[in-house]
């Protein structure tokens, strides 16, 4: 796999609804070198830090493989950073991806921690207030990643894939369950085994704890 392009967030307004918001989804891909560090690229605007950012979603990755199933599905091409990923990778399908696996790009080593769950600030960006029902079923979510080493990264290079060896579960799967409201507990506990997201975990966490409550 190859690093196609690194984007950065530009803080700009658009028009969601009938209301103005401010956001960070609108990235730009840059041809120099990039520093990413734990808390990800200090350049890129992040407005909705409740559901965005942080440590554990650092970086939002999607692939070359997926984005040419989008431009297919809606009839023009989609440029690297459309859909609000920092990093676009070839030859990469998220979908399949465990949480836990590792992507090292040169020094820089990235954990998958959780798939995009889809709003309405990206419907906006989209131009089309069904995208969030049309990237459900598309179940292409991309990657939050975690960085587990600091480095500086460009486009152009290589990027390989260290597969996670502990109990987890797939992207997919993941992306599956928070749709699913009436999650068993071993689906619950199956969750919290894999190195997921701090937001991610914390949901799981509530969940089962409500769970067995009402047990």
């Amino acid at each position: 796999m190859q690093l196609i392009s690194v984007n950065i967030g530009q803080k700009r307004t658009q028009l969601k609804g009938s209301e103005v918001e401010t956001t960070g989804i609108y990235k730009v891909p840059t041809r120099e070198p990039v520093e990413i560090k734990s808390l990800g690229i200090e350049q890129d605007f992040i407005c909705d830090q409740k559901n965005h950012g942080g440590p554990d979603q650092a970086i939002y990755v999607y692939g070359a493989v997926d984005y040419t199933w989008w431009s297919r599905e809606l009839g023009r091409e989609l440029e690297p950073g459309t859909f609000g990923d920092n990093l676009t990778i070839s030859d990469l399908e998220s979908a399949p991806f465990n949480i836990g696996d590792r992507l090292h790009v040169g020094s820089l080593i990235l954990e998958v921690t959780a798939p995009r769950i889809p709003c309405s600030t990206f419907a906006a960006r989209m131009g089309d207030p069904q995208f969030v029902k049309k990237y459900r079923h598309a179940e292409r979510p991309g990657l939050y990643c975690r960085v587990i080493q600091e480095g500086v990264v460009r486009a152009g290079d290589e990027v390989k894939l260290e597969r996670y060896k502990g109990e987890t579960l797939s992207v997919l799967q993941m992306f599956r369950d928070h749709y699913n409201k009436d999650k068993s507990e071993e689906v619950l506990r199956r969750i919290l085994r894999a190195p997921i997201s701090i937001r991610s975990r914390i949901k799981a966490e509530r969940d089962l704890q409500e769970f067995l409550e009402q047990a």
